[in-house]
């Protein structure tokens, strides 16, 4: 296993005065099923090994690790604008803002923001012409809720971006043969009106569903404006490489977790 931090990046947002990045599991000195560069304080890892993975982080990124800010997730659809009035607040006020967040959107240079995965889908967006960074964390309760949508709608609301200025990265999670589903988890993606005949397959053998979580949130993405040259997916699974990511449903929900994030410099 590679001893130093291991990213990787969309070839669609390199070229911007922002750094992004997503993490593998290389890198870090957690051990067990957070090896070893677990980046989530709420996975049961012990806390000194997390606050060095993110120290290392820091350190790669060139920032301080103060200035990584990482929302604790519900699988909901809350947003936290991450501003000059956020910056203000004291330490103990930006933990409980962070808390139950699941997309952080800033417009603030050199604050890195981000969120931690591992099988949910990371989405990554960035508006090169208002320059406005956005991280969401959309599992399949925020694929149904919307998130990426509704981040979008905060971004126009907020900084008066246009959709199709966006461009947008949509990171490693858990692909549709892996993603088994039951039938309630099928209803909420048809009363939410997701197209199953197209980001759903049902496997012949045990008669469950399959969704594609990543397409169904590129869908989203482009309901919203977003073009579709403007999307790039980085179709990698991450139940299917063990030797690159963490997996909630390969390890228990007691494993590691992948942070995907950036900032503007």
């Amino acid at each position: 296993m590679e001893d130093k931090v291991n990213f990787l990046t969309f070839k669609a947002l390199q070229k911007y005065d922002l750094t992004h990045f997503v993490t593998t599991i290389c890198g870090g000195v957690s051990n067990g099923n957070y090896s070893t560069f677990n980046l989530s304080l709420y996975s049961g890892d012990e806390i000194d090994a997390v606050a060095e993975n993110r120290e290392r982080l820091a350190d790669t990124l060139g920032i301080l690790e103060e200035d990584i800010l990482v929302p604790y997730q519900t699988h909901e659809d809350k947003i936290l604008l991450i501003d000059e009035a956020f910056l203000e607040k004291s330490d103990l006020e930006k933990v409980k803002l962070l808390n139950g967040v699941d997309a952080l959107i800033t417009n603030q240079k050199n604050i890195c923001i981000g969120v931690t995965t591992a099988d949910c889908v990371p989405v990554l967006l960035y508006d090169p012409v208002r320059n406005i960074f956005s991280a969401v964390h959309a599992g399949w309760k925020g694929t149904v809720l919307r998130i990426v949508e509704k981040v979008i709608d905060t971004m126009v609301y907020t900084f008066e971006c246009s959709p199709s200025d966006i461009k947008a990265g949509i990171g490693p999670c858990i692909s549709q043969p892996h993603f088994e589903v039951g039938k309630e988890v099928v209803q909420a993606f048809v009363e939410a009106g997701f197209p199953m005949e197209k980001i759903g397959v049902r496997n012949s053998n045990s008669g469950k569903m399959h969704i594609d979580l990543s397409l169904a949130n590129k869908y989203s993405l482009i309901e919203k404006g977003v073009l579709p040259e403007h999307i790039e997916t980085s179709n990698l699974c991450t139940f299917a490489n063990p030797d690159k990511f963490f997996s909630a449903r390969r390890q228990t929900i007691h494993s590691g977790r992948m942070l995907s994030g950036g900032f503007l410099k």
